[in-house]
């Protein structure tokens, strides 16, 4: 990605068709979204991309909280004994994960691991809290920051080596359980993509390859950005009993027979973040969904000596009046230009421009970040309209978003047909054998693509359009984060 930027006033310098990585920086940068560390690939989040964080657990935890789930915190250093009790877990983990080995001056005597996910450190807790079937389902849900120390280089949001997240961690009497919450749980967050951050996804199951260490089955929606590369958004986990058998986790059932709890592990970080800016962003800079942004109207006040104390009550009373909105009026001593130009860059979906004339005609300029349409709204039906744009801001966000998606996805019959579609920017689709030694030739073949996930609704008509095997399955390939 683009070097890291000292702040300027200036805007945005770069097209983000002409040079998406550069854009991408520039954009959280200057809207003050992210600032760069001393460590590479741990940022700095600032309070604007922190609220939408917040209103991201505020949607997960009401809906998760219906279905039972309690929030609960586990420790951050986990011993390397317990990383290695699920080989396929650690072995999975094992590149990435970032070791505390002495305390002060003094080697300490195992390994700390700093969490690279806490599957391992909740189960030991998990065996001691579970004895009988009256203890189940139990259901915890943590947030928390995470440590990968990724080989490849950090992109702030969409890769970096420490991040926010929420995990999951159900036990469940049944299989069935566990298989019901890991489709249910990828609902909820194809939701907070596309009904929260307007960004739509792909829904579907990770290949063998690509699924999560150590479990039966990984779901997972996806998003496709506008350099043409798809990000995983979020993942849900069937474990299987891989789990309870490695960390002894078992219950005695009503007849009193000992079993292994079924259980099921699922994650949404700030990488969604990431994903939203890279979707909605454009030349001027952020534009957010007015669902998650922190000041969804702004009143700017045109001001001039003669009249500066009449239309500064009246900006504020208009800001009182927008009652249920986020609503800031800008008092700075700038020219009006400025404030419109800094306002459109941190993405605010409404401003509301006053002057003189607008004073004496009790109206407002209501001017669209998105699409830039300006119009006069007469102050006393202000509330009404705000709304009205407000909403269809949220529902325009998400419908050009999900053109671009349908526009870029191509069905491909043979891996040539792929490899130029691929060297397109699109997404393949296309019937696929599911074979790890198939999937790395796609890899090689179409210089990097992946399997992103397969479709649960489609059914393959013909063979393997790579290696012309029976097909088993419909793929999405792309390359990818």
């Amino acid at each position: 990605m683009a070097k890291e930027h000292k702040r300027t006033e200036e805007g945005v310098t770069v097209k983000k068709s002409g040079n998406f990585s550069e854009w991408y920086i520039q954009v959280l940068q200057k809207a003050e979204m992210m600032d760069y560390t001393k460590v590479s690939g741990a940022i700095v989040i600032r309070p604007s991309a922190y609220f939408i964080w917040e209103k991201i657990q505020e949607y997960i935890n009401e809906r998760i909280k219906r279905l039972g789930v309690k929030n609960a915190y586990f420790p951050l250093l986990i011993p390397e004994s317990l990383l290695k009790k699920e080989e396929k877990h650690i072995a999975g983990f094992n590149p990435e994960v970032a070791w505390v080995t002495h305390a002060g001056n003094t080697k300490l005597s195992e390994r700390l691991a700093i969490r690279p996910t806490s599957e391992t450190i909740m189960y030991d807790s998990y065996k001691k809290w579970i004895r009988s079937y009256r203890d189940l389902p139990l259901k915890i849900n943590q947030w928390n920051n995470v440590v990968r120390w990724e080989f490849k280089h950090p992109v702030p949001f969409l890769r970096t080596r420490e991040f926010l997240w929420q995990e999951g961690h159900s036990a469940f009497a049944t299989g069935s359980e566990a298989k019901k919450e890991v489709s249910h749980i990828l609902d909820i967050y194809a939701s907070v993509f596309e009904d929260l951050l307007a960004v739509p996804v792909l829904k579907g199951r990770k290949s063998e390859k690509e699924k999560f260490a150590g479990a039966e089955y990984t779901l997972s929606v996806e998003a496709f950005l506008p350099n043409e590369k798809a990000a995983q958004g979020a993942t849900s986990h069937n474990l299987g009993q891989n789990f309870s058998k490695a960390f002894d986790i078992i219950f005695l059932d009503e007849k009193g027979q000992k079993k292994h709890v079924w259980q099921t592990s699922w994650g949404l970080s700030t990488r969604s973040i990431g994903i939203m800016t890279a979707t909605h962003g454009d030349d001027r800079g952020l534009v957010l969904p007015p669902k998650v942004a922190p000041i969804q109207a702004v009143v700017v006040p045109i001001i001039f000596e003669k009249n500066k104390k009449e239309i500064l009550k009246k900006a504020s009373e208009i800001k009182n009046k927008l009652k249920g909105f986020r609503v800031d009026v800008d008092e700075r001593d700038y020219s009006p230009g400025w404030k419109f130009h800094e306002w459109e860059l941190k993405g605010v979906p409404i401003r509301l421009e006053l002057g003189p004339k607008d004073l004496k005609k009790k109206q407002v300029v209501l001017v669209r970040r998105d699409t830039g349409k300006k119009e006069i709204v007469k102050i006393s039906a202000l509330n009404r309209k705000v709304k009205s744009v407000l909403e269809d801001i949220q529902k325009s966000l998400y419908k050009k978003a999900k053109k671009f998606l349908k526009e870029h996805i191509s069905q491909a019959e043979s891996i040539d047909e792929a490899k130029n579609l691929i060297g397109k920017g699109k997404i393949v689709k296309a019937n696929w054998c599911g074979s790890e030694s198939c999937e790395e030739e796609i890899k090689f073949k179409t210089g990097g693509a992946k399997t992103i996930n397969i479709s649960e609704r489609g059914k393959p008509r013909q063979g393997c359009f790579n290696c012309k095997k029976p097909a088993n399955s419909v793929a999405y390939i792309a390359k990818s984060y």
